[in-house]
């Protein structure tokens, strides 16, 4: 099985196990050793403090001081509606900026085909330019 391909059954997997019913979203990544690791946004009373599906495994890599190499983002609006893949917002992107340009990311597509595509791709006039740096 491919690494997009594992990665985005990781996330179907965690959404129906943690969300059985309903709405549902998870974020799975892939570390430069293999590791797969997954997450889900918290859920708050006040959405100024809701976080993005995508942190809580940025956040184990860095506890781990792991390189992330690939993530995707999986939701679906009902238990019996199709899975949606996510392109990583730009707060998102610029987290995974932190392991590189290189890292690939599944991103949105209008046939919702599981495709992935480097930050670099993503963002070919990144800010990192001023600091003589190119992403």
């Amino acid at each position: 099985m491919s690494i997009e391909k594992e990665l985005y059954m990781a996330a179907v997997s965690l959404i129906e196990a943690r969300y059985p019913s309903g709405f549902g979203g998870a974020a799975a990544m892939k570390t430069e050793s293999g590791k797969v690791i997954t997450s889900v946004a918290p859920e708050t009373k006040n959405d100024a403090l809701s976080l993005c599906m995508e942190v809580g495994a940025c956040l184990e890599a860095h506890k781990l001081n792991e390189a992330i190499t690939h993530s995707v983002c999986v939701c679906r609006e009902y238990e019996h509606s199709e899975y949606l893949i996510l392109t990583p917002c730009g707060i998102c992107q610029e987290r995974l900026v932190h392991w590189g340009g290189n890292v690939q990311v599944a991103v949105s597509t209008p046939e919702n085909k599981l495709l992935f595509k480097s930050l670099r791709e993503l963002m070919p006039y990144h800010w990192s330019i001023v600091n003589g740096e190119r992403l």
